[in-house]
């Protein structure tokens, strides 16, 4: 019994983890969030164009189009991720409540554009993979 969970958990790995974070709608949702959380007061306008885009990649997702939903998710977050690089912060703040959050939104950024664009890269859409076998679709 033992041998198996043992068998079952090595069976996971890293690229496993990343196609899994890529297929999910929840970091898109998350990022948005966050994302909101920092530019909402004051209102920035050129941040807040961000999280309506990374929620209709949380719809594509939930419609089944998990490639190109992973796609629109990853370079979004590259280019957010490009945004926030170029504003610098003093040491003293980084380690208040709005330089946490910065941190966590760029770590996520990272890790979505890690996870989505490996699940881009890699994935398949369920149309190609039917005219690829030589059915057609209907």
């Amino acid at each position: 019994m033992t041998d198996k969970r043992v068998e079952e958990k090595a069976k996971t790995s890293a690229i496993q983890y990343a196609r899994t974070w890529g297929e999910s709608p929840l970091p898109p949702t998350i990022l948005a969030t966050l994302i909101t959380a920092q530019h909402m007061r004051p209102p920035q306008l050129l941040p807040l164009l961000f999280p309506p885009v990374l929620l209709f990649s949380t719809y594509l997702n939930l419609s089944t189009y998990k490639v190109d939903s992973a796609g629109i998710n990853a370079a979004w977050s590259a280019l957010y991720l490009i945004l926030a690089r170029r504003r610098k912060q003093p040491f003293a703040k980084r380690w208040g409540t709005r330089g946490i959050i910065r941190g966590a939104t760029m770590g996520l950024c990272v890790a979505n554009l890690l996870g989505c664009g490996f699940t881009y890269a890699t994935g398949r859409r369920s149309k190609e993979e039917a005219t690829s076998d030589g059915g057609s679709i209907v």
